[in-house]
């Protein structure tokens, strides 16, 4: 009987579970929305809505723990600035999954994993300093 079992094993040792899913993780960080096989997409759910709420807590034990087990800073500091921010008003349910049917060569099982209700913010491209005159005539052209 398998009770109380939840462990996705995914036929992998554990190390090497724990750093795939650290990775999709990761890469669902930074960017956002991911497609991998359906059995990885709901292994790595658990583990990125875990992550998300340390990121709500904000503390600095919560972001030790998370680095601890995402095992990259950078993507640590995306997840409690502004993804942890954005979710902070949901109680739960952070991520969804969407099937996309089999894999054209294996006929493995294709989902999207995404975040819900995030919207990123668009990124701000800084100016050189030649292009500054140049931004600062075309706001005026603009104007009038």
């Amino acid at each position: 009987m398998r009770h109380r079992k939840k462990t996705i094993k995914l036929g992998r040792t554990s190390e090497h579970r724990e750093a795939l899913l650290s990775g999709l993780v990761c890469n669902l960080v930074k960017a956002r929305r991911i497609t991998t096989t359906l059995p990885k997409a709901k292994a790595a759910r658990s583990l990125a809505e875990r992550m998300v709420t340390l990121a709500k807590r904000n503390t600095l034990h919560s972001r030790r723990r998370a680095v601890a087990t995402l095992r990259q800073v950078e993507a640590v500091d995306t997840l409690f600035t502004s993804i942890g921010p954005a979710m902070q008003a949901r109680a739960g349910g952070y991520t969804r999954i969407m099937k996309l049917g089999k894999r054209a060569s294996d006929s493995s099982e294709m989902a999207i994993l995404e975040w819900v209700d995030f919207v990123p913010e668009p990124p701000k491209k800084k100016a050189a300093a030649g292009d500054k005159s140049k931004a600062g005539e075309k706001e005026a052209a603009a104007s009038k």
